[in-house]
């Protein structure tokens, strides 16, 4: 079963940071390009980063760019998103999700909805003192 598990996320005090872990099991990565996504509550849910396959490109949302930072460890099976300097309005639901690529997308980062192919059920992340 093709599975995307997220986790890493918790309660963090403004200003703090916290690191969310996107692992796959039954597939692998490495011909997906993978993106984060958050909905607030009451909000839409919003693209924020991206990585293409090959890890080589990366794009953040004007919203968390310069804080957060998105990478991918192959030999893990796993994506990250380090999420630095957190602030309230960061506060919601982050999910990953997998679009697939063929070999010569290898620069190929989206973090539109629509592109995506496989989703993980979510992690909470609360930024509040």
């Amino acid at each position: 079963q093709l599975q995307l598990v997220e986790s890493g996320g918790g309660l963090v005090q403004p200003g703090g940071s916290l690191r969310l872990s996107c692992a796959a099991s039954g597939f692998t990565l490495d011909t997906y390009a993978i993106g984060w996504f958050r909905q607030a509550p009451g909000k839409e849910r919003e693209g924020i980063s991206c990585i293409s396959s090959s890890g080589g490109s990366t794009n953040y949302a004007h919203s968390v760019k310069g804080r957060f930072t998105i990478s991918r460890d192959k030999a893990k099976n796993t994506v990250y998103l380090q999420m630095n300097t957190l602030k309230p309005e960061d506060t919601a639901v982050y999910y990953c999700a997998a679009a697939w690529v063929y070999a010569g997308q290898d620069k190929y980062c989206s973090y539109l909805a629509g592109d995506m192919d496989y989703w993980g059920k979510g992690t909470l992340v609360t930024v509040s003192s």
